[in-house]
Parts: C-alpha cells; sequence; structure tokens
C-alpha cells in the first residue's frame, strides 16, 4: 500500500521517538556520535532546504496576496481583522498559561538549591522594544530586510507593491506575471522539499529526544505537562471557537484538514519554516482563496504567536514558584500586555520564545537565569507551540475568508 506524506511524516515522528528515548536510556554513548552523523544533518538539511525559500515565498505570496484584492478597502478591513484576531487570540492564550500555572503550581516545593538556581543560566539577546519594533517596519533598504530574513520589513515592502501593481494596472501587467511566475516556481520546490519531510521529521525528534530523554526533574517535567495542557486547550476551546462560530465550519473539519501542516510545524519548530506547507494546505484543504491564504498566513507566522505566549505565561509563575517570588495582580497584568506587544516581530524560527521570555521575565522583576532551568525541555515544548501557532493562523485565514467570501471573486479564489 503506498504511503500519502501525512503517514510517512507520522511514521517518521514514531521512529524518531522511539530511536531518541532508547538511545538516550539505553545507549547514551551511541547517541552522541550518531546524533553528530546522522541525526542532527538529516534535520538541519531538511531545515536549511524549507527555509532557503522562505524569504521569497513570503514576499512573492504578499505582493500577490495585496494585489489579488484589488480594492484597498478590502485590504484595510482584512488588516483590521487580521491583526485584531491574532492579538486576542494571543492575550487569550497567555491569560490560559497564567491561571493553569497558578492552579497547577508546577515550580511549587522546588528541590532546586540555591546553586542550582545560580549555576542555572541563559545568555538571553536583547528583545528589541515595543516602540523599536514598530519604528522599523518600514525598510530603508528592503535588499537588507531580505537578506537578514526581516519579516515585518519584507512584509511592509511587500504590501506597498502590491498596492502599486494594484493601482498601476494593466502597465504593470508583465510584472505582476512575473511575480506569479515566481511563485509558481517557489511552490514547485516546496512540493519538491517536501518528500524529504519523513527524514528530517525523523532526525529532528531523535535529535531532541536523545538529548532531553526523562532525566529531568519532577517540577519540570510537571511544567511542561501543564504548557501542553494548555496548549491543547487554547486550540481546541479558542481556534475551536473561531471556526465553529466566525468561520462556520467544523473544527474536526478543520484538524483533520490542516493536520499535515501541524505535524511539519511539530518537526521544524518554526512557523516561518512551516509556512510554504501551512500556506498549501489551507489553499487545497481548507479551500482558504489564495489572496487571502496570501495575506493573512505570512503576517501570521510573524506575530501571531499564541504557543509561545502560553510557554510565557506558564514559565512566569514556574520561576516565580521555584524561586518562592510572589507575583501581584498588576505584575500578571504587565505579563500580557509585554507578551502580546512582544509578539509582534518576532522571528517565527525555532529557540525565539526564549528570547521572548527574558524580556517578559525581566519587565516583572523575576530572574532570567531561571530560564536555564527549562532550557532542557524546551525544544521538545517549542514543537507543540508552533504547531499552535500555524493553526491560530489557518483558523484566522479561514475566518477571514468567510468573512470576506462576497468581496473575493471566483477568479481569485481559483
Amino acid at each position: 500500500m503506498k504511503l500519502n506524506l501525512t503517514a510517512k511524516i507520522l511514521i517518521a515522528l514514531v521512529i524518531g521517538i522511539i530511536v531518541g528515548l532508547s538511545l538516550n536510556i539505553f545507549a547514551p554513548n551511541l547517541f552522541a556520535p550518531l546524533d553528530v552523523y546522522l541525526f542532527t544533518p538529516l534535520g538541519q538539511i531538511f531545515l536549511n532546504l524549507i527555509t532557503m525559500i522562505v524569504v521569497p515565498i513570503v514576499f512573492f505570496s504578499i505582493v500577490l496576496g495585496v494585489a489579488g484584492l484589488g480594492d484597498p478597502k478590502m485590504l484595510g478591513r482584512m488588516g483590521v481583522k487580521t491583526v485584531g484576531a491574532f492579538l486576542i487570540t494571543t492575550a487569550i492564550a497567555i491569560v490560559i498559561g497564567l491561571a493553569l500555572a497558578i492552579v497547577i503550581q508546577p515550580g511549587a516545593g522546588s528541590p532546586f538549591s540555591e546553586d542550582e538556581l545560580a549555576a542555572s543560566e541563559f545568555d538571553a539577546s536583547e528583545a528589541p522594544s515595543v516602540s523599536e519594533t514598530l519604528l522599523n517596519i518600514i525598510p530603508t533598504n528592503p535588499v537588507a530586510a531580505m537578506a537578514e530574513g526581516n519579516m515585518l520589513q519584507i512584509i511592509a515592502f511587500a504590501i506597498f507593491i502590491g498596492i502599486a501593481l494594484t493601482a498601476l494596472g494593466e502597465k504593470t501587467k508583465g510584472v505582476l506575471s512575473l511575480f506569479e511566475q515566481g511563485n509558481d516556481i517557489m511552490m514547485f520546490l516546496v512540493g519538491i522539499i517536501m518528500k524529504f519531510a519523513p527524514l528530517g521529521t525523523f532526525g529532528l525528534i531523535a535529535s531532541a529526544l536523545g538529548k532531553a530523554g526523562f532525566e529531568s526533574l519532577r517540577n519540570i517535567l510537571l511544567y511542561a505537562v501543564v504548557v501542553l495542557i494548555a496548549l491543547i486547550i487554547h486550540g481546541i476551546v479558542t481556534y475551536g471557537t473561531i471556526v465553529a462560530v466566525f468561520a462556520k465550519k467544523n473544527p474536526f473539519w478543520f484538524f483533520k484538514n490542516f493536520f499535515p501542516a501541524m505535524a511539519v510545524a511539530f518537526s521544524t519548530s518554526s512557523s516561518n519554516a512551516t509556512l510554504p506547507v501551512s500556506m498549501e494546505t489551507a489553499q487545497k484543504r481548507l479551500n482558504v482563496p489564495k489572496p487571502i491564504s496570501s495575506f493573512v498566513q505570512p503576517l501570521g507566522a510573524t506575530i501571531n504567536m499564541d504557543g509561545t505566549a502560553i510557554m510565557q505565561g506558564v514559565a512566569t509563575i514556574f520561576i516565580a514558584q521555584v524561586y518562592n517570588i510572589d507575583l501581584s495582580f498588576t505584575a500578571l497584568l504587565t505579563v500580557v500586555l509585554t507578551a502580546v506587544l512582544a509578539s509582534v516581530g518576532t522571528a517565527g524560527v525555532p529557540g525565539v520564545g526564549l528570547i521572548m521570555l527574558a524580556l517578559v521575565l525581566t519587565s516583572v522583576g523575576l530572574p532570567v537565569e531561571g530560564i536555564g532551568l527549562i532550557i532542557g525541555i524546551d525544544r521538545i515544548l517549542d514543537m507543540s507551540r508552533t504547531a499552535i501557532n500555524i493553526t491560530g493562523d489557518a483558523a484566522v485565514a479561514l475566518y477571514v475568508a468567510e468573512t470576506e467570501k462576497d468581496n473575493v471573486s471566483i477568479e481569485q479564489k481559483a
């Protein structure tokens, strides 16, 4: 029986889990060389291949999405709906994380000694301020923005190009055709690269679990459980509500058809790297019109970090409990606002949540060194929250598509 891509990815996930945990428990000395020469190269090659096309596919998609909308008023409506939905779901996500952590108390009764806490250091890069993020949206050098992978600046430049193509109409018909051909090339490459996905998935999972294993202490495992429960609740309740109430679709249909993209997101831990797959899945399996998918999902990969917001909420309470520090209601409100605003412009790449967490911890006076306690397990959680992030992007795209269905022409849906 010939297996489809989803089945192959699932099989690779299971085999990767078994191999990684088995080596960690029974043959740790064998894991090291296998990780260096097999697991990490397989995962890294897959990540490099798919990351290679992220910038051009975002640029082409946004330009075509804006140009395809045609009416600037529609672009404005979509922008308000999209950004508003993303910010609201992010706020809901972090509140869920905070609430569960306060109730379950994963850091209570911590066995860590003062020496262990002092040794748990994390060298965090400084996260950009909110004002700096907003001021830097307009690129001074679009080419540099593309070279550096600055997604907000790339999106801003692409929106301007799309508006210009719409305004100039027939004068730039040839340029628009060139962008369409460029997008076709990128989507063709996606198909080729995804054939390597099962191998890449196996390598990434085996490497992550082979390193983490079962060595984490009870508190750290409980922290991970709380994060996973919060992610599941947010995915089912928040996104299920968006799909059922606002998009008027069956949530079971939504999750079933979008699962292949979720599997890729889980293995790559990168919203940006998964973007080509998530867009193709939304367009072909969820029937989201290309102009809407090309606008909403790349924007979501940049500013919609619900899974990361959940991690920040749980991690903040966890670290406060480990260090026996009480947080006031004002401090909790500060955590919510800081995390929501910090999510805007944060790169959708593996591990970026830790940088954002450092900013949140600093805002409420908690020791940044506490991040060192969760680094060991963060890679696995990063996989799960990335799957939630891109699912949120698709749910919002479906909602926008439903509310704008009368304004999107038949030609644009095709």
